[in-house]
């Protein structure tokens, strides 16, 4: 099976109807797909892959293999409880914690997000449009959203065997617009009952895949699918995760009535997913619904 491609500049023209339809039926039947001619900048993602790769070079890499985990993963430590991940997170909007990551990248990162959000809000837009709402309904159903943006790396693993670069979850937000590795790959999605891995990145594609609170607003029509990232013996795989996520108090609720949670504050929401993250997404949306009725 071929993953869904999105052209972004195929929304206009003859096209059209067409390049809906595709990114409706992604959304709905496969809930990630590829974007390409997305209007980012490819120098600037060239840049801050190139950024994110030397700050873990420099500053990360040693002390990620000089930890208890790397140092004694074996046959006879089976790790299932942490994740063979090497990260930092910017938090760019509302509150932003620029003072808080490498400053290496503290330029370059939120020149990036900016360009991501205006990509998330045509998408949202054009989702909005696919399921029959206003232009503008997803945007002010995350109220202000929050954006912020991992950056990881999942480092070459000589027994990938004994632990998972990260464990799989389904994506507690709303869209997430990932640039990744051009070489290693690892990321994968469960489709149909299986693990199907994502290649890594062509030219300057960006993956998208989305998260529960769009699931639940959609009333079930689009998926947020689980996922998860193995490790790799042979390389280091790099991965920009930016997440387009309601606001905090954003009140969530399905734009019609129908068998997800009635409404909760996203950050409620979120604080119970902090410790559901690795569990089921179904039971979580039931244990959901009967907490906030």
């Amino acid at each position: 099976m071929e993953i869904p491609v999105i052209k972004m500049d195929e929304l206009h023209g003859e096209k059209r109807s067409e390049t809906l339809q595709l990114l409706h039926d992604a959304c709905a039947q496969w809930g990630f797909f590829w974007l390409e001619n997305h209007g980012i900048n490819e120098d600037l993602m060239y840049k801050i892959k190139g950024l994110v790769n030397k700050q873990y070079e420099q500053s990360m890499e040693k002390n990620f293999y000089n930890s208890e985990t790397a140092k004694n993963l074996g046959p006879d430590n089976v790790v299932s409880n942490v994740d063979w991940e090497c990260s930092f997170m910017y938090r760019h909007q509302p509150e932003s914690n620029i003072h808080d990551i490498p400053e290496l990248v503290r330029t370059t990162l939120p020149e990036y997000a900016e360009e991501v959000i205006k990509l998330a809000e045509r998408l949202a837009e054009v989702m909005s449009e696919n399921l029959g709402l206003d232009k503008d309904y997803l945007k002010k159903a995350f109220s202000n959203p929050s954006v912020g943006i991992k950056a990881a790396k999942y480092p070459r693993c000589s027994h990938p065997e004994f632990v998972m670069g990260l464990r799989g979850h389904t994506d507690a937000g709303g869209i997430i617009l990932l640039l990744q590795d051009d070489l290693v790959p690892g990321l994968e999605f469960l489709k149909d009952g299986r693990w199907m891995p994502i290649p890594p990145t062509q030219g300057n594609r960006i993956f998208v895949n989305l998260g529960d609170q769009v699931e639940v607003i959609s009333n079930g029509i689009y998926k947020s699918i689980c996922h998860q990232v193995v490790p790799n013996k042979n390389g280091s795989r790099l991965s920009i995760a930016t997440f387009y996520n309601p606001g905090p108090d954003a009140i969530v609720f399905p734009a019609q009535k129908l068998t997800y949670p009635s409404q909760y504050r996203f950050k409620d929401y979120l604080e119970f997913y902090s410790t559901t993250k690795f569990t089921d997404k179904v039971s979580r949306f039931q244990t959901t619904k009967m907490i906030f009725k």
